[in-house]
């Protein structure tokens, strides 16, 4: 049994950690409830981004990047979100975990992946393995900013736009963590560029005229749905009704400057939302943390009490088998 000294520093030292514990719990509590608003804040924008790229798609009928690449180019864009900073259980090891899978799977169809990753937990992981990383950035994985998405969305905006003779790509996925609620975030795959329209007959609409309206797919792709959809992306789903708008100064000019705003809004959005999954997996780390520390500092006390019974006890046997011995001498 280790010494009662050992358990006095080892008892002081857990106090100590579970203090600090307790203070990252209540600093991811106090921020939480303002990055799950931003979150929220942020979902209108890009969905009017969105409904006007579904409105382009639907009602033309362009040869446009944003609907597909017609070259033959096997490079596809992949951007990892990961987390600057650690305490936050198992968040970044789940994003690198499904970032790997679908680097594989990619690489088993014959395409050539090109992995970005956002967060210093990440480019630490990768830059460890001596792994290729084309871009990386780093230092606000908890409060991203706009600056930051528009720097980001130029980058696989440029990437993507680039032909294949200049090293550029014709897909473009996001990994990162979807909040859903404080207890619950899902690991998603959103494969963002090329967007898909499917035409579907006159029956399959609503039967009330309401042609133009698409159904949104955001294709997002979860762990247990990726071997069964890894190729599906944003979806939009029409009728062959002919269209209803007209563009100025034409839908190609419209589909040249909407499609950057975008790709900056869903970047952005991701980010946001991976910003709120941080925070609460770093608050259920931490209070998880700290229930295991008060547990541990239980269990040391009582070896501890132990200990110190069993020391009480051996020198009680020593002063009385002294004082017998002493007695028989005298005898």
């Amino acid at each position: 049994m280790a010494s009662q000294l050992a358990f006095k520093s080892r008892i002081a030292s857990t106090e100590s950690l579970k203090k600090i514990f307790n203070a990252q719990e209540m600093i991811a509590s106090s921020r939480i409830a303002k990055t799950r608003d931003v979150a929220l804040a942020a979902k209108p924008f890009s969905d009017a981004i969105y409904d006007a790229v579904r409105a382009l798609a639907a009602h033309t009928h362009l040869d446009h990047p944003i609907l597909g690449k017609n070259e033959d180019n096997p490079r596809v864009a992949v951007l990892a979100l990961t987390s600057d900073r650690g305490m936050a259980g198992a968040y970044t090891s789940s994003i690198i975990r499904e970032t790997e899978t679908l680097l594989n799977r990619l690489e088993k169809q014959g395409k050539e992946p090109q992995l970005f990753v956002y967060g210093r937990r990440g480019v630490t992981y990768y830059r460890y393995r001596n792994r290729q990383v084309a871009a990386t950035w780093q230092g606000e994985s908890d409060a991203p900013t706009v600056g930051m998405a528009a720097r980001i969305s130029k980058t696989l905006f440029e990437s993507y736009m680039a032909p294949a003779s200049e090293g550029g790509v014709s897909e473009f996925y996001i990994v990162f963590t979807e909040f859903v609620n404080m207890v619950v975030q899902k690991v998603r795959i959103l494969r963002m560029l090329p967007v898909e329209v499917k035409l579907l007959d006159d029956d399959d609409g609503d039967g009330d005229g309401s042609h133009a309206e698409g159904n949104r797919k955001d294709g997002l792709l979860d762990k247990d749905q990726s071997d069964q959809e890894e190729d599906s992306g944003p979806v939009f789903e029409v009728t062959k009704a002919p269209p209803l708008y007209s563009f100025e100064p034409s839908a190609e000019k419209v589909l040249d400057n909407i499609m950057p705003k975008y790709i900056q809004s869903r970047v952005h959005e991701c980010l946001l939302t991976a910003a709120a999954s941080e925070t609460a997996s770093r608050q259920n780390a931490m209070h998880t943390a700290t229930d295991n520390a008060g547990k541990l500092v239980d269990e040391l006390t009582r070896k501890l009490n132990a200990s110190r019974q069993a020391s009480i006890t051996q020198e009680l046997t020593e002063i009385v088998g002294s004082a017998d011995a002493l007695k028989t001498e005298i005898e």
